[in-house]
């Protein structure tokens, strides 16, 4: 027998208060629900829009046991949150979205690899690194590469270029032995991102896909509709699709790409909840991925998708803010009546930190990108 939908004003839970959580949260108000944060900090970004903070860990068993009480339905904001937290909720007759199990499988980019391999999709030629005997042996299928740790590397963290068999191994000293993926770099002409929604019914709905370009490892800028054929861009959007299906997910999934030369598209990674690449969906789609997260929790249908103008999203990191916290030149962004402002409440700005981004729509991409690069020099 199907569950019958989650309505407001039922309470929702989210493990994790940062700007995800934030922005969770207001779509989840602005549709009628109550939201409960569980997050540490207790100047989390999310606590702002929130009916109730509770500010302990995520293993705390009386934290976990307050959501099991008071919550209809409990989600994520990222995929470091304890998978262990989220069964045990599911346990107490929760609707957990996504599973515990799926988390686990995006946070260890082994199991991640592996599963998106035997899914039958294409990934980068990767080597599973779980001890140095691992790399006694030819490497050269994987050289030059990159050495990743399999767990809790995010933002370009906890990643070594290698170009020899040694490098690789010092680069493993380095990282104190803990398991890693020894992945080859490719000739990139592109990278891109599909972000999907699906429910616990099967019902399964995929945003535009946005061309993404990072600085320093951090996603810089995302233009969307992404600047490749329109076989490429379907292909994208299948290959997603079918990722969520073989995970049997349910929730919002981001699949990250790299294209490659002769139209090759291989899966690079993924994130089970909503992600930065699709911020510009806050004004450019009809439905934003965080009102899609609520929806999919909530057994409810996807919202459309639809792309209503193409729109560019920037990053705006603690680099753009002065000494003691001195704000960017506001003015131009402010003043653009197609230009939108999204800050995320942090109380201190640090170099590389995610402050906010900001979304232009025009006519086109490459008018929104040029627009966006002009406000972003003045900042």
């Amino acid at each position: 027998m199907a569950k019958k939908p989650i309505l407001p004003p039922a309470m929702l839970g989210i493990l994790g208060g940062g700007q995800l959580g934030r922005m969770f949260a207001t779509a989840a108000k602005t549709m009628g629900y109550r939201v409960t944060v569980l997050d540490p900090d207790p100047q989390s970004p999310a606590a702002d829009f929130a009916d109730v903070h509770i500010a302990k860990p995520y293993t705390d068993p009386q934290a976990l046991a307050q959501l099991a009480q008071t919550c209809a339905a409990v989600t994520t904001e990222f995929e470091n949150v304890n998978a262990d937290s989220m069964r045990w909720l599911a346990q107490q007759g929760l609707t957990v979205s996504p599973s515990g199990d799926a988390v686990a499988i995006a946070q260890d980019r082994i199991a991640e690899k592996t599963f998106i391999r035997n899914a039958g999709l294409d990934t980068a030629p990767f080597l599973a690194v779980h001890n140095s005997g691992d790399l006694a042996g030819d490497l050269t299928p994987y050289l030059p590469g990159i050495l990743k740790t399999a767990r809790m590397g995010y933002d370009g963290k906890g990643q070594v270029r290698v170009n020899t068999a040694e490098e690789a191994r010092l680069a493993l000293s380095n990282m104190k032995h803990q398991a890693c993926v020894l992945e080859k770099m490719l000739p990139l002409v592109a990278e891109v991102s599909a972000i999907v929604t699906r429910t616990r019914a099967g019902e399964a709905v995929c945003f535009p896909v946005a061309e993404n370009q990072h600085v320093n490892g951090i996603l810089d800028i995302s233009i969307v509709p992404a600047r490749i054929g329109d076989a490429l861009l379907e292909r994208a959007r299948s290959m997603a699709l079918q990722l969520v299906e073989k995970l049997d997910y349910v929730g919002v999934l981001a699949v990250e790409f790299f294209v490659l030369e002769g139209d090759k598209l291989v899966i690079n990674e993924m994130a089970p909840r909503p992600h930065n690449s699709g911020h510009y969906t806050l004004d450019a789609t009809l439905t934003s991925q965080f009102e899609q997260q609520v929806r999919a929790m909530c057994g409810l249908y996807p919202g459309k998708a639809d792309l209503l103008r193409p729109a560019v999203m920037v990053n705006l990191l603690g680099d753009s803010w002065g000494e003691n916290n001195a704000e960017p030149q506001w003015e131009v962004l402010m003043t653009a009546p197609n230009a939108k402002l999204h800050l995320y409440g942090k109380k201190e700005a640090r170099i590389g930190r995610k402050m906010g981004h900001f979304n232009v729509m025009a006519d086109n991409a490459d008018a929104a990108l040029e627009q966006a690069l002009a406000i972003k020099d003045t900042l």
